[in-house]
């Protein structure tokens, strides 16, 4: 092959391996931009309303088309939009479904009259958010959900700022995917990979 047909290949494969690559990284771009807005979402822990669920730094991936197929269940770990600023996110537990009457005295919640066993729920002796750390019976409203923190007294929830609207759901938490140790950035590698 000539010297003039070997520049002519090169000339005519270089702009198609470009393309190529051009091609493979906007489909790429794409898939990445598709999952994270319809299917998972990363999201990081500011507070220690979850404690010791949910830990400041962890990095947890978020479900979002779970309840497009099945309900919320009690027990579920949510991120929703906070009700009285949809532009920040929260994560808390979902205690009472659309129906339930919910109340709550000391530290045992009831659902239907019915005290609700809670090994995730930790509580502060002597410090109690709300007097006691109870409230009256009341009934979740359909499209609605009653959320709590797992650390009842150091979280802010639907005992402070009432329901979560069910299109106000951002997704099920279900993987740590990444956690990190407080401010000296160390990584708490026990936790990544933890399912919820």
């Amino acid at each position: 092959m000539s010297e003039q047909a070997q520049t002519q290949v090169a000339e005519e494969t270089q702009p198609s391996t470009l393309a190529e690559f051009i091609k493979a990284a906007a489909m790429a771009l794409a898939l990445a931009l598709f999952i994270r807005t319809f299917m998972f979402q990363p999201f990081k822990i500011p507070s220690e309303s979850m404690v010791h669920t949910l830990l400041v730094g962890d990095h947890l991936l978020v479900n979002k088309m779970v309840y497009l197929f099945w309900p919320v269940e009690r027990g579920d770990i949510i991120v929703f939009m906070y009700p009285e600023d949809r532009t920040k996110d929260y994560v808390k537990r979902a205690i009472g479904l659309p129906g339930d009457v919910i109340s709550m005295k000391g530290t045992t919640v009831f659902i239907n009259g019915k005290p609700l066993v809670e090994p995730y729920a930790i509580y502060i002796p002597d410090r109690h958010m709300l007097g006691e750390g109870g409230f009256d019976p009341i009934t979740v409203p359909e499209g609605k959900l009653f959320m709590m923190g797992d650390n009842r007294d150091n979280s802010a929830d639907s005992r402070v700022w009432g329901f979560v609207e069910m299109s106000d759901i951002r997704g099920k938490a279900f993987l740590v995917h990444w956690s990190w140790k407080g401010s000296s950035f160390g990584v708490r590698f026990g936790r990544v990979g933890r399912l919820l």
